[in-house]
This record gives C-alpha cells, sequence and structure tokens, in this order.
C-alpha cells in the first residue's frame, strides 16, 4: 500500500465519481482505477461498489474513510515538526478547537504562549467534537476545547469558563422590557440556533437549558457561525442564543443581547486531554489556562441600562 493509493481512494470516496477524482487528482481516469483495484488486493475486500449509475462505498470502505483522513494529519504533523525544528523551535502543542470556542478567549492563551514560551510551536486545528476526540485518542492532538465533557473513556474533560447564555434580539423588539428575559417568553418566537455537525458541545447544553422550559422551541434554521445568527436576529428571522464571549467578536447596530432569567444559565467551556502523564510542555500550558481562569478572563464589554442597538447588558 502507498499513498498514492490512499490518495486515489480518498478522491474516489470523496466525489463518489471516477471521473471527477481523476480529474481532481489530475490523471487519467484508468490509472486511477487500476490504483483502486491494487488497493482492494492489498486489503482483501472491495471498497467501492460501481456500476453505469452510481458509485458508493462498501460497509469496509465507510470504515476504511473514517482513518485515511488521519494518516495525511499524521504525516502532515511530521513534516511541520520537522520544519518546526529547522526554523528554531523546541517543541509543538497541537491545539484542537471545537464550537467556536471565543476568539478573544483563545487570544489571551496564545498571548501568554508566545511571551513565556515562545520557543514551542503551537499549531491549531478547527474540528467538530466527533473528530477532535479521534484525534486525541489516536494523538493527532495533545488538547483541545468544547463545550462538552461527554467525550467517552479515556479522554479528561476539565471546566474551565463559564460563559452567560443570552438571547439576541432584533433592536426595538418587545422582550426589551425584560432586562432579563423568561425563558418561556423567548420560546413565544422562532429561533436560530447553531448546527450540531459544526458546534456539537454547544448544541447539548442548549438543548438540556431549552429542555427545562414546559413549551417546545420552534427552531427556524441552524447555522454554522454565529456571525449568520446575528444576521438572522438582525434581519427579524427569529432570536437567537449563544455565549456572551461568542456575541462580543459580532457587533452590529441592530441586535441586542440580554441574559436570561431563568437561574443566569452559563455555557461552560472544557479543556480535553487524554487521560495519560502529561508533558512538561501540557503541564505547562495547561497552567496558563487556568491563570487566565483564576483572573476572569477577557468578558465582554457591559453597557449600562441603556437599549442601545448592539449592546450586551449584564
Amino acid at each position: 500500500m502507498e499513498l498514492r493509493h490512499l490518495r486515489c481512494f480518498l478522491a474516489v470516496a470523496e466525489e463518489l465519481h471516477f471521473a471527477r477524482a481523476a480529474e481532481r487528482l489530475h490523471i487519467e481516469q484508468s490509472p486511477l482505477s487500476r490504483a483502486i483495484k491494487e488497493l482492494e488486493e492489498d486489503l482483501g475486500v472491495q471498497l467501492f461498489i460501481r456500476t453505469t449509475r452510481s458509485t458508493r462505498l462498501t460497509r469496509a470502505g465507510k470504515l476504511f474513510l473514517e482513518n485515511v483522513p488521519r494518516i495525511f494529519t499524521a504525516i502532515q504533523q511530521s513534516r511541520d515538526s520537522v520544519r518546526a525544528a529547522v526554523n528554531g523551535y523546541h517543541g509543538q502543542l497541537r491545539i484542537a478547537l471545537s464550537d467556536c470556542i471565543a476568539p478573544s478567549l483563545i487570544s489571551a492563551i496564545l498571548t501568554l504562549c508566545r511571551q513565556e514560551e515562545p520557543e514551542v510551536e503551537i499549531r491549531l486545528s478547527q474540528v467538530p467534537l466527533s473528530q477532535q476526540i479521534k484525534g486525541l485518542h489516536d494523538d493527532l492532538y495533545d488538547v483541545g476545547f468544547a463545550q462538552s465533557d461527554e467525550v467517552g473513556d479515556g479522554i479528561v474533560g476539565v471546566p474551565i469558563w463559564n460563559d452567560p447564555l443570552m438571547v439576541v434580539v432584533p433592536a426595538r423588539h418587545t422582550l426589551l422590557a425584560h432586562k432579563r428575559v423568561p425563558l418561556d417568553e423567548v420560546l413565544r418566537y422562532p429561533l436560530v440556533l447553531g448546527d450540531p455537525r459544526v458546534h456539537e458541545g454547544y448544541v447539548r447544553q442548549v438543548d438540556r437549558i431549552l429542555r427545562q422550559a414546559e413549551q417546545e422551541p420552534l427552531v427556524a434554521e441552524r447555522v454554522v457561525s454565529f456571525e449568520l445568527m446575528m444576521t438572522l436576529v438582525s434581519a427579524g428571522f427569529a432570536l437567537g442564543l449563544a455565549g456572551a464571549l461568542q456575541i462580543a467578536p459580532c457587533p452590529t447596530s441592530s441586535v441586542v443581547a440580554r441574559p436570561l432569567a431563568d437561574g443566569s444559565p452559563v455555557l461552560t467551556t472544557y479543556l480535553l486531554h487524554r487521560n495519560v502523564e502529561p508533558s512538561e510542555t501540557m503541564i505547562r500550558f495547561i497552567e496558563r489556562v487556568r491563570s487566565i481562569e483564576a483572573s476572569g478572563g477577557p468578558t465582554p464589554t457591559s453597557s449600562s441600562s441603556t437599549d442601545a442597538p448592539g449592546e450586551i447588558e449584564p
């Protein structure tokens, strides 16, 4: 088995069309088909079911597809490590980010790393939570940040930040009569929430909070970014629910964020790592993360009691 076989397999598995896969790889269809046949013979299984009308993965092909991208990630990380050593770095810390963790918090961590240990190269990867967990198990990442501690055996989830959950409404909305908005009042309106494929941890936490209400929420849209959430709220399409720190980088003159009245719910961010003895580099990194937590970390700018558009009220 060679890397060319894996590249061919990945192209066909993602395109599910041999002609398009060949075009993507800049090769003829004949050598592509030959490479797939060689790979199947080497593995002793059929990876694709191919007819004149369609190409689809077999069960073995689907299982193989779960692992092949990680092989290329590991290879790329090895290349990056070599380049980092050549450029004078004496270590590397691979960090995975899920659930769109607040940029201000990540920025604060990276600033401390540059100040206190500039010889350690930081590699960041934005991945879905399920991919982060697999990557931690497979030693593709050293540490991760996500809004879930439901990570299974072998991974430790440590709560590090609590971010107040806010309801985001259009300016001059009737709900702005409340300084803290009751959840039952929020659920009278359609909601725009995060897409669980991208914000899995966020969705789990928000769902738990919504289940506390008697009324079933009406979810009008699922979005992959909080910027799009703000856009839809601004247009009067629906109301949004997000952490204060997630809202802060998305200023707009036509939305207002208010805290919920029901027990001041929060979104918790967790630091994830394998349940093994951490390296010295990891220990120092975790200490930096905790120092940001101990000092309160970056916080969103609080406004006064006015109802100016774009405000985030405590």
